[in-house]
């Protein structure tokens, strides 16, 4: 999803596993899963719901991935598919302009010539998932036996190649509990995808960050594409003379609404979880890695978001970068805070204790994983450190600015003349000094680099189309001052060491210490670089150079100048021969073997392959004496507006219609006078879910699938029983949107509705 959030089934010490939760495999609803879903109130066999080899159309049919992002479903036998809004939000940002701002007045075809070709888009139906463990297995063993590698990087592409080529299909290859089984998925993909709608960022995003894993929500959070396939049916490029798909299955759409305990069911592709992580690897991301990454996250967005409030321009530069750097940033805060209010360390802690009782009950296990927990514990110390410097560096030098990305093009560029020239690249150069030239083993002119390698110059070229350097120049002041204080100076390089000296004094006395002048840094070089004045930069590249030059420019130099292989070195050399990945997999291994020992039901975490999950309807309390309802209302949206607030603010159009409240054949009640706006269910899902459509116990479409609540927020690794929620926007209050907001009747007739 845009947001990562789950509800779990994970484990503590001495329960047994509660079969109704979790991300489940859909090619594994055996009878005694699908006995619980019926249970809870399910009204189809597990075959409606998925069945490769029915010759009918399962529910199943109709869920797409997108790039295994967000997920689709189909809802017209023409090929209409309904996702969120946040997972077309890239989308409408690129086809924004100024004068036109999607984002801001929504996108809306018409007619079918208007539904635009996103270029480079596809989408993938699942045709089946076949157990290939034992195939993977006779390989791995085969490799070994001839001392060949075997990494997964090579076997995925062995097995892949063989399947693609037996079936005609794309074939992606999955790893389950770090290799204890295998699949191979099976896809049929489709690359003319065309956006057909999508509603204002004040509709599907109200709210925005503000609200963002908070409840209540008020969100439209949706938008439509169609898939087009040659005229013949089958997937094909982009062209013109391509036609709606006729799909195997379509989601059959409900009016009927639910209720407080009413069944809920969710098929689509969940990223990634971290369920069977240990107490080491959790406290270490909450204590090291993640408050780097959220302090300086928050620092970027709010210079980001200063100059967004200041210029409309800048706002529809930076929206869609801000929108992913703060769904990060408030994830990993969230987590933070969630993992220390749950007790989430002590309660991985209490089922590592149970972990290595098993463990110790069996001298063949003890052989194996005997010292595991304590080997783990001394490897997640022993990199504390230069973990730290890693983070920091690659927050600030490389993740720190967007220009940086100009940079690292001419490293490309770099390499593309070094390698046409026969000369292997190494370090980019050998720095002594300031601002002498770099010395290479050749000379290159723009007559000979610029010109035989313009597609490298265009790539540098095409970074700057979203760009302010205003911006970028306040993002690179915060960098420079968070990395001189925060990496260890042993591993800066000289032009770094050389600026610092150069611009810092030290002060005696009770307030003494080493001063350093940040600005004087930043203005040396952005007042001396190329790539910081967009004039100087076309000049730069209008005339002759050598690569030298292009490679002596202080900022190229600044960023690329140390690389982050050294820190990797650091972090090696502190862990030793056996790294804390390989431990990581042992411990998933025995975790997973101990369960499959005690007969406790369980599922892997995700890894972007299809899952079903089901749940029902229904509120909680966040806190002592606080209840949320389960449900939304248009009255909340006015009650929140706030014209002076981009968060919060309407159009006139919206205002007027909220306000009248006349929800015709979409609303209910009395005269159809009332609408939910959005609502919870205790659904398991996570990253890669967005769009995931929300099912009834008959497999009819409700809602979609867009956000957790703040509670959730350490479920990625630990379960928190009735605090976990999916919030989830109504069809119903989609389809006013669709009618009553933006006059799309075209769709609502092809919908049949």
């Amino acid at each position: 999803m845009r947001r990562y959030f789950l509800t779990v089934i994970m484990l503590t010490a001495g329960l047994t596993a509660a079969a109704d939760e979790g991300m489940w495999m859909i090619q594994a609803i055996d009878s005694a899963l699908e006995k619980k879903m019926q249970e809870r109130g399910l009204e189809l066999s597990a075959g409606e719901i998925y069945d490769a080899d029915a010759p009918g159309a399962t529910i199943a049919d109709a869920i797409v991935s997108l790039e295994f992002g967000c997920t689709g479903s189909i809802i017209s036998d023409q090929g209409l598919m309904i996702t969120n809004h946040h997972c077309a939000y890239g989308d409408v940002h690129k086809l924004s302009t100024p004068e036109h701002n999607y984002l801001d007045e929504g996108f809306w075809a018409m007619h079918s010539d208007e539904e635009v070709n996103i270029n480079g888009k596809s989408v993938l139906f699942l045709k089946k998932v076949i157990d290939v463990t034992d195939e993977v297995n006779a390989r791995k063993t085969e490799a070994e036996a001839d001392k060949r590698p075997m990494g997964m990087r090579k076997l995925s592409y062995l097995i892949e190649t063989e399947y693609k080529n037996k079936t005609g299909l794309e074939a992606y290859l999955s790893s389950m509990w770090d290799g204890s089984k295998y699949y191979i998925a099976l896809y049929e993909v489709y690359k003319d995808v065309r956006l057909v709608a999508a509603p204002p960022v004040s509709a599907a995003a109200f709210g925005g960050d503000i609200d963002n894993w908070e409840w209540p929500q008020h969100k439209c959070d949706f938008a439509m594409y169609r898939i087009y396939t040659a005229p013949d049916g089958s997937p094909a490029e982009y062209s013109e003379e391509n036609v709606p798909l006729k799909p195997k299955a379509k989601l059959k759409i409900s009016l009927d609404g639910y209720k407080a305990g009413d069944y809920t069911m969710i098929l689509g592709y969940p990223g990634s979880t971290n369920r069977y992580s240990n107490s080491y690897e959790v406290r270490f991301n909450q204590t090291v890695k993640q408050p780097i990454c959220n302090s300086l996250r928050g620092g970027q967005m709010e210079i980001i978001k200063r100059w967004m409030d200041a210029d409309p321009e800048i706002r529809l530069k930076y929206s869609d970068y801000f929108f992913t750097l703060s769904n990060i940033q408030e994830l990993f805060s969230g987590e933070v805070e969630c993992i220390d209010r749950f007790d989430v360390i002590s309660r991985k802690e209490a089922m590592e204790k149970e972990l290595q009782e098993w463990i110790e009950a069996s001298p063949e296990r003890m052989e194996r994983w005997g010292n595991l927990l304590n080997d783990l514990k001394t490897k997640y110390l022993a990199v504390e450190t230069p973990e730290r410097n890693i983070n920091y560096f690659r927050e600030t030098v490389i993740r720190g600015t967007r220009i940086s990305r100009a940079c690292s093009k001419l490293n490309a560029f770099r390499t593309a003349v070094m390698t046409s020239q026969g000369i292997t690249p190494k370090k980019p150069f050998e720095l002594k000094g300031v601002p002498d030239p770099v010395e290479t083993e050749f000379c290159c002119t723009y007559k000979f680099c610029g010109k035989r390698f313009e597609k490298n110059i265009s790539a540098i070229l095409k970074e700057y189309k979203g760009l302010d350097l205003r911006v970028e120049k306040d993002l690179f002041r915060f960098a420079v001052e968070q990395f001189y204080r925060n990496v260890d100076h042993a591993f800066i390089g000289d032009f770094q060491k050389k600026l610092y000296h150069e611009n810092s004094v030290y002060l005696t006395g009770i307030h003494g210490g080493m001063r350093t002048d940040y600005d004087k840094i930043t203005d040396y070089i952005w007042n001396n670089s190329f790539f910081t004045d967009k004039e100087r930069l076309d000049k730069f590249l209008s005339e002759e150079h050598t690569l030298d030059e292009y490679l002596g420019d202080p900022l190229f130099r600044f960023l690329q100048e140390v690389k982050i292989t050294v820190f990797n070195d650091a972090t090696s050399a502190a862990e030793g021969e056996v790294s804390r990945s390989a431990l990581n997999k042992e411990f998933t291994h025995a975790l997973y073997q101990m369960r499959l020992d005690k007969g406790i039901v369980q599922y892997p975490d995700a890894n972007s392959t299809m899952r079903i999950t089901y749940g029902t309807v229904g509120g909680y309390e966040p806190r002592d004496g606080i209840v949320c309802d389960w449900k939304t209302t248009p009255e909340g949206i006015l009650e929140k507006y706030d014209p002076a607030d981009y968060d919060f603010t309407l159009n006139d159009r919206q205002y007027l219609l909220y306000r009248q409240g006349d929800w015709g054949k979409w609303g209910f009640g009395a005269e159809g006078s009332n609408m939910y706006v959005n609502f919870l269910t205790d659904n398991d899902i996570t990253g890669g879910n967005s769009g995931s459509p929300v099912l009834n116990s008959r497999g009819e479409l409700i809602g979609l699938a867009f956000d957790g609540n703040k509670e959730s927020l350490a479920s990625d690794v630990w379960c928190t029983p009735g605090y976990n929620k999916c919030v989830c926007v109504d069809i119903r209050f989609v389809l006013w949107t669709l009618e009553r907001y933006a006059g799309m009747t075209r769709i609502i007739e092809e919908l049949g509705l």
